[in-house]
This record gives structure tokens, sequence and C-alpha cells, in this order.
């Protein structure tokens, strides 16, 4: 096991897992586990193949086909929890009693063949060939689906979210994916890494279990992609003019020393909120100790304000976009993207006809109002946890 001290005192513990997918174990500042960590003795089948992805020629997107991922676990009960920690009865995917872990999922949309042969990870026979063969629009084009699809899991508890944990697991948490952010950039083929949290049935969680993920693309997304557009036709500080316009608005949750939360201008969602650095940084591995040690207490009080909304916890997708590995590094800048269906306590926002066919979105909720209500709530929760 190679074992690291990061920042905030966090400790790194690397391994592999039965089947040579790796385990990376990140243990809190004052962490009770011991420095070992149990086998994973499992008898696995072999890894899938990795999948292939086809172009849509009238948009230049690609499409992951992963035939794979249709028979993955769906909601299963605490006694077959497959990220708890392993048991006598449950052959579950983490060996040990963990803080917090991260390993490759088993069944990748992107993986684990890379553009070259590294670690236990084979080469691509159909490598993407960067970022112009990508652009370049063809009718069967395809290519595989290379790069990396990790599993970060929060705790060992059965059930929560991010919000859910402490600010030192909070903290612990923002440092593997500064850790892995570095990592997984350096990967052969690697074009992107994606942080982010699915939290609650209705957004199609399969477990229950407090855990996010990490998706290291073979291309730039398509929403950055239209990003990098946008920054081309106006200005290379077009992140810094946003978050100026929006801290002198009305819209502002609330700002730190070095993050600001605010709901956008032109917000799509009923509740949707963005969480900013002050300054430019292109991902989590670029932050400061300060922006981290920061960030820990701030996030953990924009989730629970948005569980304070409504009875009962709040679905949504917290999206931490990053810049891409090897273009516009020096103009997009790491930024959360929470957003939430939930228009109403009994009431979802379902992508029909006009927004799911032809990306034309009309919103219910105004910016201004989104931000009172998540500003009042903020309010609530923090006066009944006082």
């Amino acid at each position: 096991m190679r074992t690291e001290t990061l920042g905030a005192g966090v400790v790194k513990r690397a391994t592999q897992l039965a089947d040579g997918r790796d385990i990376i174990y990140y243990d809190d500042r004052d962490s009770t586990l011991g420095p070992d960590r149990a086998v994973d003795a499992r008898t696995l089948d072999p890894r899938p193949d990795t999948a292939t992805m086809r172009l849509d020629v009238l948009t230049g997107d690609w499409i992951t086909v992963a035939a794979n991922r249709q028979n993955r676990v769906m909601m299963p009960g605490a006694d077959a929890d497959p990220l708890a920690p392993q048991t006598p009865t449950n052959p579950s995917e983490v060996p040990s009693l963990y803080d917090v872990a991260v390993f490759e999922n088993r069944s990748p949309a992107f993986g684990p063949a890379l553009a070259e042969a590294i670690g236990a990870a084979p080469a691509a026979s159909n490598p993407p060939r960067g970022l112009d063969d990508l652009a370049a629009l063809g009718l069967g084009r395809t290519r595989t689906s290379v790069g990396r699809c990790e599993v970060v899991c929060f705790s060992p508890e059965h059930s929560g979210s991010f919000g859910t944990q402490s600010v030192t697991r909070a903290r612990t948490v923002i440092e593997a994916w500064a850790d892995r952010t570095a990592a997984l950039s350096q990967l052969p083929g690697i074009e992107q890494v994606f942080p982010f949290e699915n939290r609650g049935e209705a957004i199609g969680v399969t477990l229950p279990h407090p855990h996010g993920q990490l998706y290291a693309y073979p291309y730039v997304t398509p929403r950055t992609t239209r990003l990098l557009d946008a920054i081309d036709r106006t200005a290379p500080d077009l992140f810094a003019r946003v978050l100026e316009f929006e801290q002198a608005s009305e819209r502002v949750v609330f700002r730190g020393e070095h993050w600001t939360a605010f709901v956008p201008f032109a917000a799509r969602w009923p509740l949707e909120v963005h969480l900013t650095p002050h300054r430019h940084v292109p991902d989590f591995a670029a932050t400061s100790e300060a922006e981290r040690d920061e960030l820990a207490p701030l996030y953990l009080r924009l989730l629970r304000g948005v569980d304070a909304m409504y009875d009962t916890p709040t679905p949504y997708i917290a999206a931490w976009h990053q810049a891409p590995v090897n273009v516009g590094r020096d103009t997009v800048r790491l930024h959360l993207q929470l957003t939430s269906p939930r228009r109403a306590a009994d009431k979802l926002k379902f992508l029909a006809g006009s927004e799911a066919a032809m990306w034309a979105w009309a919103a219910e909720v105004t910016p201004e109002q989104g931000a009172a209500r998540i500003r009042e709530a903020i309010a609530r929760a923090e006066e009944a946890s006082a």
C-alpha cells in the first residue's frame, strides 16, 4: 500500500481491488482508523471490455454505448450495499472500514482502456487521436471510449449525502477531489475531469449510499465546448466579469472570503445555485489550502439550506465544472452548478418537448425569487442547528 500525507492532515493510502482496479483511501485528519486496510479476497469476473463511442454527425457530439451498465445494482438494501465496508455476508466493493474511499467503477462508461497502456489499464485499439480528430465530422465514425470512471464514497454509512457530513469529512472529500483531479488529468488521452454528486431517486440515483463520482473524459464535454465558444466571443476574463456582475445583484446567496454563492441571472432550473471562487483557478488541484478550508463549511451551509426548503430532502445534481486538461486553462474557472428539478414540495420540473428536444428553456421561478428562497432556507437551517 502506497501512503502519502496530503493537505489538511489527510492521509492517502492507495492499493488495488481483486481485479486490479485502483482503490484509494483518504483518512480524516482526526481519523480513528489504523494504517492497515483489509485485502480484497473476492474472486471477480474479468473487467468488461471498454465501451465504444459513436459520433452524432448532426451535432458533433460523441455518444458512448456502454451495454455493461445495463445490469448495475439498483437501490439495494443496507445488507447488500456495494459501497459499504465488506462483511462476511456482504462482499461489497470496499474491502475495509474507511473514512473516504475512491475506486474505479466496475461498470464504467469510460475505460478501463486508455490511449496508452499505464499500470493495469490496457491500451485501446482505436483511441481518439486528439481534439482535432474528435472534431472531424463524418458518417459512421467510432472511437474507443477511453477514460476513467471512479466512485467517491463520502462515508461508510448506508444513507446520507455530502450535506450530511461533518466539516472535517467534507474537507477530506475536497482533498480527494483535488488529488484525483491531478492524477486523472495525467492519464493518457484524458481531456477533462468532472467531479459530481447525484442526490435522490428523482435524479436517477441507483444507490442510497452517500457518494459522488469522478468522470475522466476523452473529449471536452459539449457543455464546456459551448462555454469556450462564449469566452471566445466575449472576453478571456468572462468569469471575473460574471462574478462581479452577480456580486452586485440581489441574487447573491452568501459570500465568503474566497467563494461566492449566487443564483445566476439566467437560471434554468427552479432551484439553481452557482458557487464560484474569487480568483481564477482552473480546477480543484489548483485551489489553495485556504480556499479548500473555507469551501468545506460553505458548501455544507449551501446544501443544508437547500434541504431546509422543504420537509423532505431535495434531489439535486451537484456539478463541479473544471477547465479542460489541455485547452482553456487560463479562461475556464472551477465552479459549482447545483441544480434541482424540484419546483414545489410535491412538484418536479420535467424536461419535455421544447426543452428536451430543442434545448429551449422556460423558467417558472425568477432567479431573484430563487435566491431569496434559498437565503431564507439557509437561515432556517442555521437557526434549527443553533
